[in-house]
C-alpha cells in the first residue's frame, strides 16, 4: 500500500462512548422537563425536583462533552465521525433541552407565540454554530484548540438553564417567575447572537490538568468547587455568567494574569 493512501476511517470506542453519554444525558434532561411540567400543571408535588434533575443532566452532558475530545486527543483518535457525532449530541443536550426547559417554564406564557419563536431561534442558532465549527475544524489551520470564537453552545445551555433554576427556586411557591420571564426571553435572544459573535473564549478542552499547582492554589480550587456544589442553585448561574462576561473583558486583562484565568499559552 502506498504511503500516500489515506488512513482507514476508524470509529474509536472510548471517545464515542463519552459522546453517547452526552446524548443520553440530553435525552434524560428532556424527559425530566416533561415530568416536571406534568406535575406542575396538575398541582403535583416535587415538580421543581424534576427541573433540577434536568439541569443536572445538562451539566453531566457538559462534562461528557469535555471528556470526549480530550480522550480522543490523548489517544490520537480524533476522527470526522467523532466530530459529527459530537455535534449531533450537542444539538440535543445543549440546544433542544435548554430551549425546551425555558419554553415550558416561561416562554409559553409570552403573547402571540413569541416564546415559540425565541426558543426556535435559539435552537437554530445553536445548530448553525455547531455546523460552522465543524466546517472550520475540518479545514487546515481552522482555528486554535485553545479558544472558541463566539460563545460555545454548552456554556450557553448551562447559563440559561442555571439562571432559570435559580429564579424558580426563588419563586417556587408561585410556580411562576412573573416579569423575570422577559429577562429570560431577552437572554435567549442575546445568547443566540453571542454564539455567532467574534468574542473569543478560552476552551476548557485545551486545559492541561497535569500541570502542577501550588498547594494553596489547589486548596482554593477545591473550596470553590465545594461552594459550587453546596450552593448550586445560585453558584452555577454566577459561574456561567462570569464566563460570559470574561469573554468581553479578556482582551483587557493583563497578559501576566491571563494564564491564571484560562489556559497557559504554549
Amino acid at each position: 500500500m502506498s504511503n500516500k493512501d489515506p488512513e482507514p476511517k476508524l470509529v474509536y470506542l472510548l471517545p464515542n462512548l463519552m459522546t453517547a453519554g452526552n446524548l443520553v444525558c440530553g435525552f434524560m434532561a428532556v424527559l425530566q422537563i416533561f415530568e416536571g411540567t406534568i406535575l406542575r400543571e396538575t398541582e403535583g408535588t416535587n415538580w421543581l425536583m424534576h427541573y433540577e434533575r434536568s439541569l443536572f443532566f445538562i451539566l453531566a452532558a457538559f462534562i461528557f462533552d469535555m471528556l470526549d475530545g480530550r480522550v480522543a486527543r490523548l489517544g490520537g483518535q480524533e476522527s470526522p465521525f467523532g466530530r459529527e457525532f459530537d455535534s449531533l449530541a450537542d444539538v440535543v443536550s445543549f440546544g433542544v433541552a435548554p430551549a425546551l426547559l425555558v419554553f415550558k417554564i416561561v416562554l409559553n406564557d409570552l403573547p402571540e407565540r413569541t416564546g415559540w419563536i425565541i426558543a426556535s431561534v435559539y435552537l437554530l442558532c445553536g445548530a448553525l454554530r455547531l455546523a460552522r465549527f465543524n466546517v472550520l475544524a475540518s479545514q487546515p489551520n481552522g482555528g486554535s484548540m485553545k479558544e472558541f470564537t463566539g460563545f460555545p453552545i454548552p456554556a450557553a445551555a448551562g447559563l440559561i438553564a442555571s439562571i432559570t433554576l435559580m429564579l424558580l427556586s426563588l419563586y417556587e411557591a408561585d410556580k411562576q417567575i412573573g416579569n423575570w420571564k422577559w429577562l429570560l426571553a431577552g437572554l435567549m435572544i442575546f445568547l443566540s447572537w453571542m454564539m455567532f459573535s467574534k468574542v473569543k473564549y478560552p476552551s476548557f478542552k485545551a486545559l492541561d490538568w497535569r500541570v502542577q499547582r501550588p498547594i494553596p492554589k489547589l486548596l482554593v480550587v477545591c473550596m470553590l468547587v465545594a461552594a459550587v456544589i453546596i450552593y448550586y442553585q445560585y453558584s452555577l448561574a454566577v459561574l456561567f455568567t462570569g464566563y460570559l462576561i470574561y469573554g468581553f473583558v479578556r482582551p483587557y486583562v493583563s497578559k501576566a494574569w491571563r494564564p491564571e484565568l484560562d489556559e497557559e499559552e504554549d
